[in-house]
């Protein structure tokens, strides 16, 4: 109950940043950067919400887990590749450096990492209904 505690504040406080840096990008970059760096800030923007919402939805779900160490592994590396990837992208057009852009990679290998880890979880996913052992 803790750690899905944890990983609900955690989806929060990223789903908050994701509205925030999407309209940051929306309202605020339109006129300073260029149309293919708002494609890849936008990317970032993406990235970051349709992984927070994961979180949200493993989480839910957790209790169906027979166990709770991978659908946790899934959520710090989706926790991990949001930072690493959608915060590198955001870095390269706030910045207009290109070297953060160097982490990226390890930002979407974690974000793949974590869904290789649902995936193993799932193969242990009882349902609303597992019995107690």
């Amino acid at each position: 109950m803790e750690s899905q505690r944890f990983y609900l504040r955690t989806a929060a406080i990223l789903g908050a940043l994701g509205v925030l840096l999407g309209a940051f990008g929306a309202h605020g970059l339109q006129s300073s950067v260029s149309a293919d760096m708002i494609g890849v800030y936008e990317t970032a923007v993406r990235y970051h919400v349709y992984h927070t919402l994961a979180i949200l939805a493993v989480v839910a779900m957790a209790d169906g887990f027979v166990s709770n160490a991978w659908w946790r592994w899934a959520c710090r590396a989706w926790m991990a590749g949001v930072i690493l990837f959608s915060g590198s992208l955001y870095l390269v057009v706030i910045s207009g450096t290109k070297w953060p852009g160097a982490v990226t990679p390890v930002g979407g290998s974690a974000l793949i990492a974590g869904w290789i880890c649902l995936a193993v979880a799932a193969a242990g996913y009882a349902g609303r209904h597992r019995v107690p052992v």
